[in-house]
């Protein structure tokens, strides 16, 4: 690497991010670790984000624009890796603020990891805030520290918070970056993938406030999120028996119907429990993008239990009566409303 490469690399892509840029650009530019470049990507956005963008970039010569080459967060990332000039990539999203030393912070623990064990990402702890910047009261939520505790957790979710983290460039490239059929789920099956290259470790500090508002991309598409979030899991097992990953080079994923001659008996199963393990107590999801989930756990896998006989109440109840009776029939046998769409 030229002696001139910084030490580390900021890589952030903003789709119509106008409202809260221009503080997440500050927080950055403001960190008391200054041997980064600062890549900026607008994922062809319709507001005021490029020319954010553009203006940030002429008063600091450590900010790059990367140009968009195709829209969409997976593309947008990669993009991103590949024009990082740096050994580390720190993910930041365009409407969280840094803490004045989370790379000072990352950096230094990379720098004291053992040479002999190959780390690969390494994160920290996030303070959720709402729209306003104004902390948002949650439970205490402690992700595993070392690696034994992430990859001992790794199947119940990602225990590393995506932007906090701070990657290995040459790690992401060599495992196949982020994968565009994981629409959602990109970063757990990035992690995954990673696991099986490195070790992992988090930091205990609140590095990063993170942003939470209603109409976030995770909120919207819990679903979708939740089903790729399972297949990616089973692809690791898969790829972790020594068997070929049936989701290497695909560009959507299967059906739900088909994951059993893709990975086994059993597969469908168990990614229609993942998702229902996380939409169970909403009735608008299970109504919803979530309803062929319900249905087939039920009618297909011949799920029993008092959780989805209190599922059928919360849909009666948030006025899906015929779903909720689609519900309430196939559990105490009655196969023939199973169709109800």
């Amino acid at each position: 690497m030229p002696p001139s490469s910084p030490a580390l690399s900021v890589a952030t892509s903003v789709y119509n991010g106008e409202r809260f840029l221009d503080t997440a650009i500050a927080s950055v530019l403001a960190q008391s670790f200054g041997d980064f470049e600062f890549l900026l990507l607008d994922d062809q956005s319709t507001d005021g984000t490029a020319q954010i963008m553009a203006r940030h970039a002429q008063m600091d010569r450590r900010i790059r624009v990367i140009p968009s080459v195709s829209k969409g967060r997976v593309a947008a990332l990669n993009s991103l890796f590949e024009a990082a000039r740096a050994p580390w990539v720190a993910i930041v999203d365009g409407d969280d603020i840094q803490h004045p030393d989370r790379f000072a912070r990352q950096m230094a623990e990379i720098a004291r990891h053992p040479a002999g064990d190959r780390l690969v990402v390494l994160g920290a702890e996030v303070r959720m805030v709402g729209i306003d910047g104004q902390p948002i009261e949650r439970p205490a939520f402690r992700r595993p520290l070392d690696d034994a505790g992430i990859r001992a957790n790794l199947e119940v979710g990602a225990q590393l918070s995506h932007n906090a983290c701070v990657v290995s460039r040459e790690a992401v490239r060599a495992v196949g970056a982020y994968r565009s059929a994981y629409r959602h789920a990109e970063d757990y099956d990035l992690w995954l993938r990673l696991s099986e290259a490195g070790s992992m470790a988090n930091l205990p500090d609140r590095l990063v406030d993170y942003r939470i508002y209603p109409d976030q991309v995770s909120s919207r598409h819990v679903v979708e999120q939740m089903r790729n979030t399972a297949i990616a899991w089973l692809a690791h097992r898969s790829r972790a028996a020594g068997l070929p990953d049936p989701t290497d080079h695909i560009a959507s994923m299967p059906s739900l119907e088909e994951l059993d001659a893709w990975f086994g008996e059993g597969a469908a199963r168990y990614v229609r429990r993942r998702i229902l393990d996380r939409v169970i107590y909403s009735p608008e999801a299970l109504s919803g993008d979530g309803w062929k989930a319900l249905r087939d756990h039920v009618y297909r896998d011949g799920a029993r239990g008092s959780r989805l006989w209190r599922a059928a109440a919360r849909l009666a109840r948030a006025g899906h009566p015929i779903k909720a009776s689609t519900i309430a029939a196939g559990l105490i046998g009655v196969r023939g409303l199973g169709s109800v769409a």
